[in-house]
């Protein structure tokens, strides 16, 4: 099914609420002035806050029902962090979603492979991660969600047919949360389920009992929570977050909560009555 275009519905909300605005109050500054004001709000909201479906409907969590979360790490694989990611997931009996830079999987494809035979979730999270990708143009951003899409399906087996006989492209995290307009006609056009997240972390500063403590406080069922086992510098590194993550594990079983991948907590979301 073919998503319509919410920017188109965005100007002719605009346009509606222009002309309201002027019919009732008659042509002025403030009568044309507070419409561009509210449009002006929204589309800040819709490009800088992850969580906004004004551009493109957004997966924040799922059914607030039941005992299922979901942890996912971005910005990976690193190849001195996201082995003790997955040692503390397996220790548990944890499934998790990484949304993976595709030039670091292509790096390090034993991790990729590892992933996926330990039965987690491989997302698309851009095949460079550039902090000026809100600039790219949609033909740019185009091969660079490509390029991630591809990367998983060589290394992890995801088939990125969008076809009636292929399974579902990978999971899209936009790299730093940002949806631009261009990135926005990148996804449309691909037709991408695009995920933020209901609970940040915090774990790319401050240390792992406080990651830690910060998580298990404010976790509730159907979260999708947010962490990191790489960085999108080169040779830079992001520890904390595997260091913190055994006793956000015990935490969680615990509070009698399991974790899952997105697409696993996704499909509980559907079969919820």
């Amino acid at each position: 099914m073919k998503i319509p275009p919410r920017t188109d519905l965005l100007a002719l909300a605009y346009a509606s609420a222009t002309a309201a605005s002027v019919g009732v109050f008659g042509f002025s500054l403030l009568s044309v002035g507070i419409p561009a004001a509210l449009l002006l709000v929204l589309v800040a909201d819709g490009v800088a806050r992850p969580a906004s479906s004004v551009f493109y409907p957004t997966v924040t969590h799922g059914s607030r029902k039941g005992c299922l979360v979901a942890l996912s790490f971005d910005d990976g694989p690193d190849p001195d962090v996201t082995p003790a990611v997955l040692d503390a997931l397996a220790q548990y009996g944890a499934r998790a979603t990484f949304f993976t830079i595709g030039r670091s999987l292509q790096a390090h494809p034993l991790l990729a492979q590892r992933m996926a035979a330990e039965r987690h979730e491989l997302g698309n999270h851009s095949w460079t991660h550039s902090r000026w990708q809100g600039f790219f143009r949609t033909r740019r951003q185009l091969h660079d969600i490509e390029g991630g899409a591809q990367v998983i399906a060589a290394l992890a087996g995801t088939s990125t047919d969008t076809g009636t006989g292929g399974l579902a492209r990978p999971l899209f995290r936009p790299p730093v949360g940002i949806k631009s307009p261009p990135l926005v006609l990148a996804v449309q056009r691909l037709q991408l389920t695009v995920v933020a997240w209901s609970l940040h972390s915090r774990d790319t500063r401050g240390d792992p009992q406080r990651i830690a403590q910060r998580v298990l406080e404010k976790i509730r069922p159907g979260d999708i929570v947010l962490m990191h086992d790489g960085h999108d510098l080169p040779g830079r590194h992001r520890p904390a977050s595997a260091q913190a993550l055994p006793r956000i594990l015990e935490g969680l079983r615990e509070k009698g909560l399991r974790c899952v991948t997105v697409s696993e907590l996704l499909r509980a979301d559907e079969a919820t009555p």
